[in-house]
């Protein structure tokens, strides 16, 4: 699916910057980035996920522990 991106002057500058030194094109440096954005959040929420049935399932085990 395409969309169109758009950057202010100074972030299409940056853009540029760092796919030429890179050797990349900026399109291919603009999906990396989002890619890296997805795949952090997605972790994120994993982890809030992991952490929220640890708590369910071992609430008592933790309130012990928070009271030694």
């Amino acid at each position: 699916m395409a969309m169109t991106l758009r950057l202010s002057e100074s972030g299409t500058e940056a853009l540029r910057g760092r796919a030429a030194a890179e050797g990349r094109s900026m399109q291919e440096v603009a999906r990396d980035a989002v890619r890296q954005y997805v795949q952090r959040y997605e972790h994120t929420d994993e982890v809030d996920r992991a952490a929220a049935w640890v708590t369910t399932n071992f609430r008592e085990a933790l309130d012990r522990l928070g009271r030694a």
